[in-house]
C-alpha cells in the first residue's frame, strides 16, 4: 500500500512541475485572476532592446475569468480613458485576446486589430506577454505579477 501512495504521489507530481519547477497549470486556467502590469519590454528586430518600469502612478491591471478578460489602465500623465473588454483563450502557448468594447482611444485600435496575439511564458505567480507580428516576430511585451 506504501508503494501505491508514493508512486501516485510522484506521478501527480511529475505531472504538475516542469522540470525548472513552474507549475503547469491547465491552460484554460492558467490567467484565472487578477494581474498588475511590473514593466513593459520593447523590442527591435524581435530582440529585447529596452525594459520600462512603471513610474509617476502608472498602473495596468487585468482581470481574467471563466474565457473573459478586463482591463483597465491609470496614467496621471494621460487623460484618456484606457479599458477593455471580451473575451480571450490560449492554446498552444499563444494567448489571444478578443475585444468586445473598450474606451474611445482603444476602440481605434481595435478597429484596425481584432485579434491580439501574444506569446504567453507563465508561471504560478507572474506572467509575461509578448506581442508577435504577422511574421512572427516579437514587437513588445509586459510582464505581470499576480495580485489574486
Amino acid at each position: 500500500m506504501k508503494t501505491v501512495l508514493i508512486t501516485c504521489v510522484y506521478l501527480i507530481s511529475a505531472t504538475l512541475f516542469t522540470s525548472d519547477g513552474r507549475l503547469e497549470l491547465e491552460e484554460k486556467d492558467s490567467l484565472h485572476g487578477v494581474w498588475e502590469l511590473v514593466n513593459q519590454q520593447m523590442y527591435e528586430d524581435g530582440k529585447l532592446t529596452e525594459t520600462l518600469e512603471n513610474e509617476n502612478g502608472y498602473r495596468q491591471v487585468k482581470m481574467y475569468s471563466k474565457g473573459k478578460v478586463m482591463w483597465t489602465r491609470n496614467d496621471p500623465s494621460d487623460s484618456n480613458e484606457w479599458f477593455g473588454y471580451g473575451t480571450y483563450s490560449i492554446k498552444d502557448g499563444i494567448l489571444e485576446e478578443r475585444l468586445e468594447y473598450a474606451s474611445g482611444p482603444m476602440m481605434k485600435i481595435v478597429d484596425t486589430t481584432q485579434v491580439f496575439r501574444f506569446e504567453l511564458i507563465i508561471d504560478k505567480n507572474s506572467y509575461q506577454q509578448i506581442a508577435i507580428n504577422n511574421e512572427g516576430i516579437s514587437t513588445d511585451g509586459e510582464s505581470y505579477k499576480r495580485l489574486e
